[in-house]
C-alpha cells in the first residue's frame, strides 16, 4: 500500500477538531501518584517497579512509563489528569511567542536569503514555542521514541503533548500499512503542545564514520519540503519552527543539515505560493546555534 496522502488519514484523528486543554493542578504530586498507580495495573505494565520517594524522581517514573506504553486509549479519568500535568508544566515553564521573534533579516542584516525577513533563528525547547506547527524529527515507526527518558526531539516532543499524539500516530501508521518513508512527513494535532499541528518527518541517517552521499543530502532536502508542502495545505499554519532534522542521533554532519536547511526553506518559499509568515529554526545547543549562524553570514 503506498504511503498516506493528508486527505487519507486526516477524518481518522479528528485533525481540524480543537483540543480544550484541561483545568490546571494544585496538587501535582498527587496526580502524579495516581496516574502511576493507574498504569502500573494495566496489561502489560513493568512489574515490580520501584516507585522513588521525591517528586522528581516520581514525575521521570511517569514519563519513562508513558514512553514505553504502546499506542492504545486511556480512561477519560486517567488521561484527563495527565492532560492536567502537562498543562500546568506547560504554563510553569512558560510559552514563546513566535510572532516576538527577531527575523533573521534583523539578527543577521547582510545575509544572502531573500527570505529572511519571514526567519527567526532561536535556541530553546521547542515544546515552548506556540508556532501554528513545529517539526518533529521521527523514526521510520513513526510512534515516538520507546527508549525511557531519551533525550532525542521524538521523546520531548511525545512527552509534552501527551499519549494522544502516539494514538494518532498509530491510527496514521495502521491505515498505511507499511514504514514511513525518509524525506516523507504526516500531520496531527499537537495536544498538550502550545503549537497546534505536529508535523512528523523520518530524516536520514548517516551511519558514524561514513562519507555523506548525494541520496542523503537529497532525503533530507525532501523532508523539508515534505513539510512545508504539508503544512501549506492547512490554511491555518502561517508559522512553523523546524528542528534540526537528522542531526542527532540520525547523525547527519550539522554544517551541511544548516545549510541544507535554510537554503531549502528560502528556495521553497520563493517558487511557490503560499501563507507563511514566519520559518523558526529551532536550535537546542550553542553550537547548533553557531552552525546557522554561519550559514546566514556566510
Amino acid at each position: 500500500m503506498p504511503q498516506l496522502q493528508l486527505q487519507d488519514y486526516s477524518s481518522l484523528i479528528h485533525l481540524e477538531g480543537d483540543f480544550v486543554p484541561s483545568l490546571l493542578l494544585t496538587n501535582a504530586e498527587k496526580i502524579v501518584d495516581e496516574i502511576i498507580s493507574q498504569l502500573l495495573i494495566e496489561p502489560n505494565a513493568p512489574k515490580d517497579v520501584e516507585i522513588p520517594d521525591n517528586y522528581q524522581g516520581k514525575r521521570n517514573l511517569l514519563r519513562a512509563l508513558l514512553n514505553i506504553r504502546e499506542a492504545k486509549p486511556l480512561n477519560a479519568d486517567i488521561l484527563n489528569k495527565i492532560n492536567a500535568l502537562l498543562q500546568t508544566e506547560l504554563k510553569e515553564k512558560g510559552i514563546v511567542e513566535v510572532e516576538k521573534l527577531d527575523s533573521v533579516a534583523k539578527q543577521f542584516p547582510n545575509n544572502p536569503y531573500r527570505q529572511s525577513n519571514k526567519f527567526s533563528l532561536w535556541q530553546g525547547d521547542i515544546t515552548q514555542l506556540n508556532a501554528n506547527a513545529i517539526v518533529n524529527a521521527a523514526n521510520k515507526h513513526m510512534l515516538g521514541c520507546y527508549q525511557p527518558l531519551h533525550a532525542c526531539i521524538d521523546n520531548a516532543i511525545h512527552s509534552a503533548a501527551g499519549p494522544q499524539l502516539r494514538d494518532d500516530c498509530d491510527i496514521i501508521m495502521s491505515a498505511q500499512k507499511e514504514l514511513e518513508e525518509t524525506g516523507k512527513a504526516k500531520i496531527t494535532s499537537a495536544y498538550n503542545l502550545p503549537a497546534n499541528f505536529v508535523l512528523h518527518t523520518v530524516g536520514p541517517i548517516v551511519p558514524k564514520g561514513t562519507e555523506l552521499t548525494k541520496e542523503q543530502r537529497d532525503e533530507l532536502t525532501s523532508s523539508y519540503i515534505s513539510c512545508l508542502e504539508l503544512a501549506n495545505k492547512i490554511d491555518k499554519i502561517k508559522t512553523v519552527a523546524f528542528c534540526a532534522i537528522s542531526t542527532g542521533v540520525f547523525g547527519f554532519p550539522k554544517p551541511e543539515a544548516a545549510h541544507i536547511a535554510v537554503s531549502t526553506v528560502n528556495q521553497w518559499l520563493e517558487s511557490q505560493p503560499n501563507h507563511f509568515e514566519k520559518i523558526i529554526f529551532n536550535v537546542f545547543s550553542e553550537g547548533d546555534f553557531n552552525e546557522y549562524a554561519k550559514v546566514f553570514t556566510s
